[in-house]
């Protein structure tokens, strides 16, 4: 779908649709007064009978008379004016976009962004639209027939309306940001979608080839036989059940100073999670493919930084394995021994994202790093306490966690801290080994980081455990069921405010 922007009446574009906001109980702004008068007071015949209000997630079509040079209006509640922000503007975008896919409209305008936001300039509101309406109309359509692809077809060009021709620049830069970062988070989500019948370690690894060739950034692929002469014990015992042969992906995003430490991004790449010998159920074990949505969204932030040209070093770390059981699989009660030499005692072989994150860590500290962050579908217990609306973020410096979290709130990927305290280091000491790798049910998610903070000793360290955002079960706003490519837009957020830190 091709974006621009515009500056024009809104009642003057000609379009096969026109979307505009309405306030919930907001009806008197000058637009909506002078498209009611235009219908003859259809808009107050819609408030009187109850069809629309102007609520968050209300929409209400409206067929104008010829005359009119768009075929049809799409008015869309964005709730109260008081508590509108850059999220609900990127949601209401998107609820939008995301009516229209099927309805084989050719060129669609959208006057969301004239809509006021306190403290959020033109720029941000372009680009808030734009996100919510890429984001929207993404689908994953691989593997569908041509007759399914025409019921999803999208809107060929969207319009972005501005006030005035001098806005028109900075509204370009703006389409052209939100286009490059739904890029990333598209290929995150692409990557997340694929079947675990094609999504082996090495494919992983050649579609971060390939990202990292569009991007123009670097890509390294470390195979099982320099994995095993380096030690990566952890990493090797959990691949050791699947004929697949595993890797360590490392990209590089070399975009500021040479002597500038990096930031370090780890990603869990477990393309396919069956439990292992701790096999997991049957039900909604389909959607274990989606295990190595923290590698998919390291992929798409490297991309990401890349064709934004952040000026910034940044590294990115993905162990990427295969969890099945076999006759060669891990078992309860064996102990592995770490990059780190550290050793563990497994306990359970379904709790392995940890295993592999832990040789990860240790393997990023050579690149000396000004910080580590880690992205891991990690635990259950995260979807329990925190269900699909935030992702849980852990470490052992605040300052890093508070950005992290204010990041979130920026562009909609919430995170909601959980405590780190030393206490909860006893639960998963063993009497065998160093350490086990599960501390078993009592804060699940809370316990998985403690396993990982000693691997992370060292460095200024954050874990976010994506186990409930990253994958959906029904629609969004603007995230289609299945991979959310979630961390990706959060991170970027993150990195932008270190490269171009506000006064």
């Amino acid at each position: 779908m091709e974006l621009k922007a515009r500056a024009k009446d809104p009642f003057k574009v000609k379009a096969s649709c026109l979307i505009l906001g309405a306030w919930e109980k907001g009806f008197s702004t000058p637009l909506l007064s002078r498209l009611d008068q235009t219908m003859q007071g259809a808009i107050r015949r819609a408030v009187r009978s109850g069809e629309f209000s102007g609520k968050k997630g209300e929409m209400l079509i409206l067929h104008p008379s010829p005359e009119f040079p768009a075929q049809k209006i799409l008015l869309v509640g964005v709730g109260p004016r008081n508590q509108f922000d850059l999220e609900q503007l990127r949601q209401a975008a998107g609820r939008a976009l995301g009516a229209l896919v099927g309805q084989h409209l050719s060129q669609v305008v959208c006057a969301l962004p004239l809509l006021a936001i306190p403290q959020a300039g033109l720029a941000e509101r372009i680009q808030a639209t734009a996100e919510g309406s890429l984001l929207a109309t993404y689908r994953f359509t691989r593997y569908q027939s041509r007759k399914t692809l025409q019921e999803t077809l999208l809107p060929k060009g969207l319009t972005l309306l501005v006030e005035r021709p001098k806005d028109l620049e900075q509204a370009d830069q703006a389409i052209s940001t939100a286009t490059r970062i739904c890029r990333a988070v598209s290929l995150a989500r692409d990557l997340v979608n694929e079947p675990g019948n094609v999504k082996s370690p090495e494919w992983l690894a050649d579609q971060a080839r390939a990202a990292a060739a569009e991007g123009e950034f670097n890509c390294t692929v470390i195979d099982r036989q320099s994995l095993v002469r380096d030690g990566f014990g952890a990493l090797l015992g959990v691949a050791q059940g699947s004929e697949r042969e595993p890797c360590l992906i490392l990209l590089e995003h070399l975009g500021g100073p040479a002597d500038a430490a990096p930031v370090a991004l780890v990603g869990k790449g477990v393309v396919f999670d069956a439990g292992g010998i701790s096999l997991k159920p049957a039900e909604k074990m389909d959607e274990m493919k989606m295990d190595m949505a923290g590698g998919a969204a390291v992929i798409g932030t490297l991309l990401a930084a890349a064709l934004l040209k952040l000026p910034i070093n940044l590294v990115g770390v993905i162990p990427a394995v295969e969890n099945l059981p076999s006759g060669s699989a891990i078992r309860p009660g064996d102990i592995l021994t770490s990059l780190s030499g550290k050793t563990i005692e497994v306990l359970n072989t379904d709790a392995e994202g940890r295993l592999i994150l832990a040789d990860a860590l240790t393997y990023v500290k050579r690149f000396a790093p000004s910080l580590v962050i880690d992205l891991a579908t990690l635990t259950g217990a995260c979807v329990i306490a925190l269900g699909q609306h935030a992702s849980a973020v852990l470490g052992n410096d605040q300052s890093l966690v508070r950005q992290l979290i204010k990041a979130g709130e920026s562009c909609g990927e919430r995170l909601w801290q959980l405590p780190l305290w030393d206490e909860y280091d006893q639960q998963v000491k063993s009497e065998v080994a160093d350490l086990k790798n599960t501390g078993g049910r009592p804060a699940g998610t809370i316990t998985a980081a403690a396993f990982l903070k000693p691997f992370a000793e060292g460095t200024r360290w954050a874990h976010i455990d994506i186990a409930g955002t990253a994958w959906r079960d029904k629609p969004a706003p603007y995230a289609t069921k299945g991979g959310t490519g979630v961390g990706v837009r959060l991170l970027l957020a993150y990195l932008q405010s270190l490269s171009c830190p506000r006064s």
